[in-house]
C-alpha cells in the first residue's frame, strides 16, 4: 500500500482528531507539514506527529511558493477560512479534504466547486454521516426497496443542552458575524445525510426557529455575567453552569472535550483560571451569541416527497433520530439499531450493523474513519468515484441550507435553483 502524504492545515480538534486516524493506521499514510498560526497548537501537533520545524508554518500562504509538500491536504480552519487555501491549494494540484461547512456564502462554495474541476483534483468534503456504516446500511436497503419509494423522512439533531451552551452560546459558532448561521455550522451534514438518502432533489423549502432562551431577558435577578461570580444559590440551580458543565460534571474527564478546548493543561486549578477569564466561563445570558438555538427545515423534493429536520439545543445530548417511510415499509433508525417494519408482513425486524474495528469509530458514529478511508483510497487510485461527498453533491446541500436560511429570515418558502451548479 502506497503511503498518502498529507499536509494539515489547522490544527485545532478537528486537525488534530483526523490526523490522529495515522497513528492507529501508520502504514496508509504520513503527516508531512502543518499550517497552523496558534503557536502553542501548532509546536503541539508538530511534535506529536513528528513533523520537521522547517514543516510547521503559521501561514498557510508560505507553502505556496514552494513545491508540493504532500500528495492531499486537511483543511480544518475556521469555517470563513476555507475558501481561500482550498482554492489557491487546489491550483497547486494538491488533493483535498474539506472540514464543513464548504464556506459560508454562496460564491465562495462555487468558487471552491469550480477550483476542484478546473484542476482536475480530488475534493471531499467533510459530510461524515455518509461514511457511518450505519447510514451505509439505511442506504443500501433503501436502494433495494426494503421499504418501497421513500414519501417521507424525518431526522431529529438533538445537539445537547451542555453542547448548546459551549459550542453556540459561549464558544466559537456563537456569532454569525463570526462564523456561519448554527444549521449551516452544526447541521448542513444532517441536510447533507437527507439529501443522499432521498431520490430527486430538493426543490422548495421553508424553515422556522430563532434565539429563544439565551438571552439577556432571561438571566436571573442578581445572576452575574460570570459563573464564577455567580451568588451560589442562583449558580447552583442553573444547568448552564460553566462550573457544572466544566468541573462538576466533567471532573473525572478535564483532559478531554469540551473541558480541553479551555486549556491546554487539564487540572482543576487551570479549568478555572480559564472560566475566571475566557468567553467558557461567561454567563449563557450574557454572552454576545446571535445564532438560533431551535430550528426546523421543510423539504419538498421533486416527485413530491418530504422531509422535515428538527435542529434543538434543549435536549440530553445523544444520537440523531432518524425515521425513512416509504410506502412498503418504515426504517426507524436510533442508536439502538435500525427496525425495519414491512407493511406487508406487518413485522419488525431489528437490523444489526457492523461498526469495524473500533479503534476510532467514535468519531461520529464510524463517519470520520470512514471518510478518511474512501478519501485515501481516491487519491491512492486517482479515482474520484470513492468520494460520496464530492464538491457537486456538497454543493447541493449546501444550496438546501441557503435557501432554508433565506425562509427562516423572510417567512417565506424558498426555491431550490440549479442554475448555480
Amino acid at each position: 500500500m502506497n503511503k498518502v502524504r498529507i499536509m494539515v492545515v489547522g490544527a485545532g480538534q478537528r486537525g488534530v482528531g483526523y490526523a490522529a486516524y495515522f497513528e492507529c493506521y501508520p502504514s496508509e499514510g504520513e503527516i508531512m507539514a502543518v499550517c497552523e498560526p496558534q503557536d502553542r497548537l501548532r509546536h503541539t501537533f508538530g511534535d506529536r506527529f513528528s513533523i520537521p520545524e522547517e514543516r510547521r508554518f503559521a501561514d498557510w500562504r508560505e507553502v505556496l511558493d514552494k513545491p508540493r509538500l504532500a500528495d492531499a491536504v486537511f483543511i480544518c480552519t475556521q469555517d470563513k477560512g476555507h475558501r481561500d487555501p482550498a482554492v489557491l491549494l487546489a491550483d497547486k494540484g494538491y488533493h483535498i479534504m474539506l472540514e464543513k461547512p464548504m464556506a459560508p456564502d454562496l460564491q465562495s462554495c462555487l468558487d471552491i466547486h469550480e477550483a476542484a474541476e478546473r484542476n482536475g483534483i480530488i475534493l471531499a468534503v467533510c459530510h461524515v454521516l455518509r461514511y457511518t456504516p450505519f447510514n451505509r446500511k439505511i442506504k443500501e436497503m433503501l436502494d433495494k426497496g426494503a421499504i418501497g419509494r421513500i414519501r417521507s423522512i424525518q431526522l431529529l439533531e438533538p445537539v445537547g443542552y451542555w453542547h448548546q451552551a459551549h459550542s453556540f452560546v459561549r464558544g466559537n459558532w456563537r456569532n454569525e458575524g463570526q462564523s456561519t448561521p448554527m444549521l449551516l455550522a452544526k447541521s448542513c451534514h444532517d441536510i447533507d445525510l437527507i439529501n443522499y438518502f432521498m431520490p430527486g432533489r430538493c426543490v422548495r423549502v421553508s424553515s422556522f426557529g430563532d434565539l429563544s432562551y439565551f438571552i439577556g431577558a432571561n438571566q436571573p435577578e442578581g445572576a452575574a455575567d460570570r459563573c464564577t461570580d455567580c451568588p451560589a444559590e442562583i449558580e447552583g440551580s442553573c444547568a448552564y453552569s460553566a462550573l457544572k458543565i466544566y468541573l462538576r460534571d466533567r471532573k473525572y474527564s478535564l483532559d478531554k472535550w469540551p473541558v480541553n478546548v479551555l486549556t491546554p493543561e487539564a487540572a482543576p486549578g487551570t479549568v478555572l483560571k480559564a472560566l475566571q477569564t475566557g468567553p467558557y466561563g461567561r454567563c449563557v445570558f450574557a454572552c454576545d451569541n446571535d445564532v438560533v438555538d431551535h430550528q426546523v427545515v421543510n423539504m419538498e423534493f421533486s416527485g413530491g416527497a418530504t422531509a422535515s429536520f428538527t435542529m434543538s439545543g434543549f435536549t440530553k445530548s445523544g444520537s440523531r433520530e432518524l425515521l425513512i417511510m416509504g410506502d412498503q415499509g418504515t426504517l426507524r433508525c436510533t442508536d439502538q439499531g435500525i427496525d425495519y417494519f414491512d407493511f406487508l408482513n406487518d413485522r419488525i425486524s431489528n437490523i444489526e450493523v457492523d461498526i469495524g474495528d473500533g479503534l476510532i469509530t467514535s468519531g461520529h458514529g464510524g463517519g470520520d474513519i470512514g471518510l478518511i478511508r474512501e478519501f485515501l483510497s481516491a487519491v491512492r487510485s486517482s479515482d474520484p468515484s470513492r468520494v460520496i461527498s464530492g464538491p457537486k453533491v456538497s454543493l447541493e446541500s449546501h444550496l438546501i441550507v441557503f435557501a432554508a436560511e433565506r425562509a427562516r429570515r423572510k417567512g417565506s418558502v424558498e426555491m431550490v435553483t440549479e442554475k448555480e451548479i
